[in-house]
């Protein structure tokens, strides 16, 4: 096992990651900006280093600055967390070749499932349905991709190959509005991730979003640990996360499950990862993979009892799963939502002094937040200032206790989207269930258009 990890990551994500190491015994270093260093998990770690100035590219995508930091803390290993360069081949392979392990999967399997048009290619060669969409990546000619658009029929989304956290992608209804569409979405794409590869897809209508959690060791045993509904989603961002999904039945389940287990074993995976799917009208398709630990992977370990990060520690480490499929038997039913420091209906993001915080308790209730009384939250990186997960015995008790915590979390000085959960918490049609990725972007639009 290692002696000592460096985290790549700030935020919740890095106290996450650092309670899981001090629990088995690994000392943490902690890298950060200038604007971070009076960070919770900066004092917490045992050594911390300086990276940079507050921007992200100058500190926290900072490669060699990292590899150095790792290098003059004599650490065994670098953690990346979620975001930043978490999915970052490159990154990987520069860890790999400077002696250090990469807690995650290879390089070249990050980079066969970072590009969307390859890990399709992957995926229908192991039998998991993927969106009806082009072959490959669409070409420059304006009628060429006119014509490939109209044998997939609209409306359609055009996304970035190299995309993700939903950026680089726009629907498209007529084909009046197509090239404009392309053009628009090939430059963000090469702006926001250096490639202006684009593909095209089947925009499916009214669509649930659900992912299946894998693990994977060295020595091909691969698991799949249920899977998360996460279609409360804004921006194409997720604000709320369940386990299990409503209405997926244990046959559909296991047969969804077992086919992204093959499919990491034909990739030769390594490590955590997450299969997302659209799903409608009892069908399900492919749309990616994230080669990385999810913000979500805290409901997962509620209803499995199963401590991602620690395993995935012991997979980057090399040994072997002692976990067996047969031995995965989610109970209850966990919920998590994201709090983030923006307008909870404008979602402008807030910035500022915490004047006052408390965190909510009680039965089921965890909270995982790098925050704090008098804490400044920067304005430079994400707005997610915590993750609350209410687990219960069912899903009733769930949303109940969810409820309860978040009506006692105190958060003052910045602007919370803790008012828009608990308006949701409360939706008939959130109670109901089964809601699509275009719902919570609906009221919204209502609850602005009434002012």
């Amino acid at each position: 096992m290692f002696e000592k990890i460096l985290i790549a990551n700030r935020g919740e994500i890095a106290l996450r990651i650092q309670r899981a190491c001090r629990e088995m015994g690994i000392k943490t270093v902690a890298v950060h900006s200038e604007a971070d260093a009076e960070a919770k998990y900066v004092k917490l770690a045992d050594e911390s280093v300086c990276i940079g100035p507050a921007p992200s590219n100058l500190s926290y995508l900072n490669i060699p600055a990292i590899i150095s930091a790792a290098e003059v803390t004599d650490s065994a290993a670098i953690h990346p967390g979620y975001g930043f360069l978490a999915e970052n081949a490159d990154f990987a392979e520069r860890v790999e070749k400077s002696g250090f392990v990469f807690i995650g999967p290879r390089p070249e399997t990050i980079r066969l499932m970072g590009d969307k048009v390859n890990a399709k290619n992957a995926m229908r060669e192991a039998k998991v349905p993927c969106v009806p969409g082009s072959d490959g990546a669409l070409p420059e000619s304006p009628e060429e991709i006119k014509e490939i658009v109209r044998a997939i029929g609209y409306p359609v989304i055009i996304k970035a190959s190299g995309g993700g956290g939903g950026r680089g992608m726009r629907v498209v209804h007529t084909e009046a509005a197509l090239s404009n569409a392309v053009i628009v979405t090939r430059n963000e794409a090469q702006a926001a991730f250096g490639n202006p590869m684009l593909y095209a897809e089947k925009f499916m209508e009214n669509p649930r979003h659900i992912e299946f959690q894998v693990l994977v060791d060295e020595h091909k045993n691969a698991i799949y640990l249920g899977e998360r509904d996460c279609s409360v989603q804004r921006r194409n961002q997720k604000i709320i996360e369940e386990a299990p999904a409503l209405d997926l039945n244990s046959r559909m389940r296991d047969k969804i499950g077992s086919r992204c287990v093959d499919a990491c074993r034909r990739i030769g995976y390594r490590g955590v990862g997450t299969f997302e799917f659209l799903f409608e009208n009892q069908e399900y398709y492919f749309i990616e993979m994230n080669t990385r630990l999810q913000v979500e992977h805290t409901i997962t370990e509620a209803v499995t009892g199963i401590d991602l990060v620690q395993q995935q520690i012991r997979v980057a480490a090399g040994e072997k799963l002692n976990i067996r499929q047969k031995d995965i038997e989610p109970k209850g039913h966990a919920i998590e939502c994201r709090i983030n420091a923006e307008d909870p209906y404008k979602l402008t993001p807030s910035a500022g002094k915490i004047t006052r915080y408390h965190a909510p308790g009680g039965p089921g209730i965890r909270v995982d937040s790098h925050v704090y009384h008098n804490y400044t939250v920067p304005p430079y990186y994400d707005s997610l200032i915590g993750k609350v997960i209410a687990y219960g015995e069912n899903r009733d008790q769930a949303i109940a206790r969810m409820r309860i915590a978040l009506s006692e979390m105190v958060v003052e000085g910045i602007k919370t989207n803790i008012p828009l959960h608990l308006d949701l918490l409360h939706d008939a049609g959130f109670l109901r269930g089964g809601i699509t990725i275009h719902y919570l972007e609906q009221l919204l639009a209502q609850h602005n258009k009434q002012g």
